[in-house]
């Protein structure tokens, strides 16, 4: 068995809290795979958060998806990530499309609507539920629309709690028609109408979160059970920061929401204990919601039905 990469744990404990608490429910070859898919995405999104030069960074991360699918590279971070991709079947469409949204990141982003806030969370956080399919060995595409939900869920939260430090660097990830077209420095310093636009949204947004949560987590039964154990806690742990948005009545652009430990323990808890007292789906009889896909039909792993 091939010794754990230390860099990215540290990476996962530093940058991926909640994560990196769930991890510890994994074995530790899945463990270890799940840190350094982490690390690699989480490189990926620090090259455009962290710019300087815009434009430097998008062209960066155009030679870092080129060198994905390159024989020839000497950049050991691309080298483990395609070692990776090729040890557990990653396929090369959803890291493409993570990349990509990031890339999206570096212009002036404002999201237009629904619609896009999807295809949004889709190429950023959907594409890594696919991935992480693989490297928690899932064999079957059958999972990879309730890991895409799952993905998406988490993505929201993310954009719940972090209107605010988006506003500061540029973006609004809040649909332009949910606010009313208000731009980032509006919602930096708001007007008390703009407030209690922006707070409507952000109740929005937590709202259609839940409904990705529930279906990412119907998909648990395709987890392998230690696996399962892990995403159910980790799951339950990141809508717990929708929870703490909320208990900040939505003024998420005021302060950002952080679960303590202490509170991450009852969330597992509770979601394990939960989780094992339920009527599990079996993967045979689940059939995915196919309108919570249909702005994102398609991209790579979606469910491509049409919804009634």
């Amino acid at each position: 068995m091939s010794m754990p990469n230390e860099s990215a744990l540290a990476v996962l404990k530093s940058k991926g809290r909640s994560f990196y608490f769930a991890s510890h429910l994994l074995g530790p070859q899945q463990r270890d795979r799940a840190a350094r898919l982490y690390a690699f995405c989480r490189r990926v999104d620090d090259l455009a958060d962290e710019a300087s030069d815009p434009q430097q960074a998008y062209v960066t991360l155009e030679r870092l998806k080129a060198s994905l699918n390159s024989s020839q590279t000497d950049d050991a971070n691309v080298n483990d990530m395609q070692t990776l991709m090729h040890d557990v079947a990653i396929p090369p469409e959803p890291m493409q499309a993570l990349i990509e949204g990031v890339q999206s990141d570096l212009r002036h982003r404002q999201v237009r609507d629904e619609a896009e806030l999807l295809s949004y969370a889709y190429q950023v956080a959907g594409t890594v539920g696919v991935m992480m399919c693989r490297v928690l060995d899932v064999s079957t595409p059958r999972a990879w629309p309730f890991a895409i939900d799952l993905g998406i869920a988490m993505q929201l939260t993310n954009i719940a709690r972090d209107v605010g430090e988006d506003a500061r660097m540029g973006r609004v990830y809040l649909p332009q028609n949910w606010v009313a077209g208000l731009t980032a420095k509006e919602i930096q310093a708001p007007t008390e109408d703009q407030a209690i636009t922006i707070r409507a949204a952000v109740k929005r947004l937590l709202a259609m979160s839940q409904t990705y949560y529930q279906s990412g987590l119907q998909g648990m039964c395709f987890l392998p059970r230690p696996a399962r154990y892990a995403i159910v806690v980790a799951a339950s742990v990141y809508a717990e920061i929708g929870e703490y948005v909320a208990r900040a009545d939505y003024y998420s652009w005021q302060q950002r929401a952080m679960v303590p430990l202490s509170r991450k323990l009852t969330c597992a808890t509770t979601a394990l204990s939960g989780y094992a007292l339920s009527r599990k789906a079996k993967p045979e009889s689940l059939v995915h919601d196919a309108a919570l896909h249909q702005h994102i039909q398609d991209c790579f792993g979606a469910d491509q039905r049409r919804s009634p």
